[in-house]
């Protein structure tokens, strides 16, 4: 909205504040101080972007700005955890050539005006400061930002195959320095307000309640700016450069281009012509867009965003349903622990029980090595890390579970220790308690039909991935006999725990299991056959795997895998014969990473020289074995999308590059195979 026509004398305060429409995507208004704000707030949706309808209604707000003559200007938004979440992403995926050169001159352009213009400006940022939303904050003198935990600042581009084109690429690298800017824009990591603040890419830092006020005082105040010539000149940043480009191709191995091409950009960006920069900007992100890993990244980030909203039974009104609240973890190892330290950290009580009470202090001991290592990477304060510990309640004992809205089983991979736990569990919980088991491959219909178990519709899989505090996925596993009721209250307690669901039919090793494991065993079985384990692992690095298949195996435990493997083995046949290499390091206890040596001798926690003895003739070079043991994951993959097990490709997909980090420019096992093919 805008406080008066433009026509009208722009010193009139009363006629300033009286309100007409601007446009339904932001509105403008000056205050009694004669400072303009234009204030973002996307109807009918809880996030603002930009499309280019928003562009246009910014640069019109700027012509009123521009009529109106403000003092200074403040750029804010009213949603609750959002500032601007960036570009809308179908606008750049769907674009035609010209329309995304289009879009991105435009963006390039608009920001521009707010960088020239003859007044303060600041953005005032509460909530997620993403992509173009933290472009525009670059285009401003200043940033203050509040202090709460949903405020996060980055430039995600590459996570999506493309680069930061309205102006991100170049602004950036002159605000922090080259080093810094590079290192944030590689990794698309999102900064708190904090640390932020420390890079010197926010200039204050405040509470929420404070924020417009200290930015009406903080936006007359000269900026305070640290030189970066040191960085910065053109002889650095071409050293700064070639040394980026080195560790790239050694991390990546040259597979995400879109790297590469930042590199490029930010480097040559850092100081010079900004139009020029600019236009380099341009030419990478219309480059890249069309390329098929931009197009893949794309379509990972909408399945995520769908598995935030997905429905298992729509009739259902969710609003009915009741919210999980008390939680339990039945298992305090190394899954138990995890999954009760995520619960706490979320500020949910949750009590942590074994079977006695030295189990029990190794598993807070677990959890409170975790919450030591969110202090020290700066997720959590000492404080917040105390009151979430506070919200964990060991037990030894078999206490009531009546105020449990949820329990968690994280104990030994043994069923019918399992239905001697859940038997247990339905007499000591209310009948509409949620009773999940952790399982990674066991089948839980076979629990819901045992013994002395009451209301088998309120049992489900949870399936979190190890370690819990960094996988995201979580398999919500439905039974034959689970009620959509159940489900429905499942998904719901997983995306407010901050995971990310995926729906899977009860079936030995669910999906990500399922699939991983041909491809597990037949890496085992290339050893037996005479190749390296370091040949093996390394053409799956090639591939573009975060570890190979040997590592991941010592990485899980020889003697787990092992025993999923007997599980699928049993439902599945020959398939999922274990190695006779996998058979042998077990039966010496060599067990990976936690006994010391497995496929690989470990010192220190890393990983050293190969244990494996093998013959040096090979049949197949590393592109070869990685299509090869690619190409059985997809085929299991297949598999599992003709019996159900998945939804659909879009869900197997997903999984597969969220549980396992299959690769994510191909686009999981599913669309890999039809390239291929």
């Amino acid at each position: 909205m805008i406080t008066h026509p433009v026509t009208e004398s722009p010193r009139s305060s009363a006629a300033r504040r009286e309100k007409a429409p601007l446009s339904h995507v932001l509105h403008l208004e000056i205050t009694d101080e004669d400072i303009g704000v234009i204030t973002f707030d996307r109807p009918g949706t809880a996030v603002n972007i930009f499309d280019e309808a928003a562009l246009d209604e910014l640069n019109l707000a700027l012509d009123a700005v521009r009529s109106l003559k403000p003092r200074a200007l403040i750029f804010t938004s009213a949603k609750p955890t959002i500032f601007i979440a960036g570009a809308d992403l179908d606008s750049l995926a769907n674009s035609t050539d010209e329309r995304l050169e289009h879009l991105i001159r435009k963006g390039q352009e608009v920001f521009q005006r707010i960088a020239a213009l003859p007044l303060p400006t600041l953005a005032a940022i509460h909530g997620a400061c993403l992509g173009g939303g933290l472009e525009l904050a670059l285009a401003c003198d200043q940033r203050i930002v509040s202090d709460s935990h949903s405020t996060r600042l980055g430039l995600p581009e590459t996570l999506l195959g493309i680069i930061p084109a309205w102006g991100g690429s170049t602004r950036l690298p002159r605000l922090i320095g080259l080093p810094a800017a590079l290192k944030m824009i590689l990794s698309g990591k999102l900064l708190t307000a904090k640390r932020a603040r420390r890079a010197g890419m926010v200039d204050a830092v405040v509470p929420k309640e404070r924020l417009m006020e200290a930015a009406e005082k903080m936006v007359f105040e000269p900026p305070t700016r640290k030189g970066h010539f040191v960085t910065n000149n053109p002889f650095s940043r071409r050293v700064i450069g070639r040394l980026a480009k080195r560790r790239l191709l050694k991390k990546t191995r040259g597979n995400y281009p879109a790297l590469k091409a930042a590199v490029d950009v930010v480097s040559r960006g850092a100081s010079g012509d900004l139009v020029k920069s600019f236009g380099r900007e341009e030419r990478a992100v219309l480059a890249l867009a069309r390329g098929p890993e931009a197009a893949n990244l794309m379509r990972l980030f909408r399945l995520q965003e769908q598995a935030k909203k997905f429905r298992y039974d729509t009739s259902l009104d969710t609003k009915s349903l009741s919210v999980i609240e008390q939680t339990a973890v039945v298992g305090s190892g190394v899954m138990g622990s995890g999954i009760a330290q995520w619960f706490s950290a979320k500020g949910l009580p949750v009590i942590l029980r074994d079977l006695d009470r030295e189990r029990v202090a190794v598993g807070m001991e677990s959890i409170r090595k975790l919450y030591q290592g969110a202090v020290r990477k700066g997720i959590l304060t000492e404080h917040e890390a105390m009151r979430a510990m506070d919200l964990v309640a060991p037990s030894a004992e078999a206490v009531s579970l009546e105020r449990c809205d949820l329990v968690v089983e994280a104990a030994v991979e043994d069923l019918e220790i399992k239905k001697k736990i859940f038997a247990d569990l339905c007499g000591r919980t209310r009948p509409d308690t949620i009773l999940a088991t952790n399982t990674s491959a066991l089948p839980i219909g076979e629990l819901c039909e045992a013994e002395g178990i009451t209301h088998p519709e309120r049992i489900i899989g949870l399936h979190f991935f190890n370690p819990v505090s960094r996988m995201k996925l979580v398999e919500v596993v439905v039974t034959d006999h689970t009620s959509p009721e159940v489900v429905e209250r499942t998904l719901a307690f997983v995306r407010k725990i901050g995971k990310l669901p995926v729906v899977v039919k009860d079936s030995p090793g669910f999906l990500v299991n399922r699939i991983l494991m041909p491809y597990l065993i037949e890496a085992g079985q290339l050893v037996d056959r005479g190749y390296s384990p370091k040949l093996i692992d390394e053409a799956m690095l090639d591939f573009g795997m975060p570890m190979g298949p040997l590592r991941l195996l010592d990485e899980v435990g020889l003697d787990v895998a092992a025993h999923v493997a007997v599980t699928m083995r049993e439902a599945f046949g020959d398939r999922f014969e274990l190695p006779r290499v996998l058979n042998r390091l077990v039966k010496a206890e060599h067990f990976g990473r936690k006994s010391g040596e497995g496929f690989y001798v470990y010192e220190k926690g890393r990983a050293t020289k190969p244990t494996v003895s093998t013959d040096s003739e090979t049949e197949m070079d590393r592109a070869e074995i990685a299509d090869h043991l690619a190409g059985l994951m997809a085929k299991e993959a297949m598999l599992c999308l003709e019996e159900g097990v998945g939804r659909d490709a879009d869900d197997i997909d997903f999984a597969m590059v969220m549980g396992t980090g299959f690769a994510p420019f191909r686009g999981g096992p599913i669309t890999w195979d039809r390239v291929r093919n």
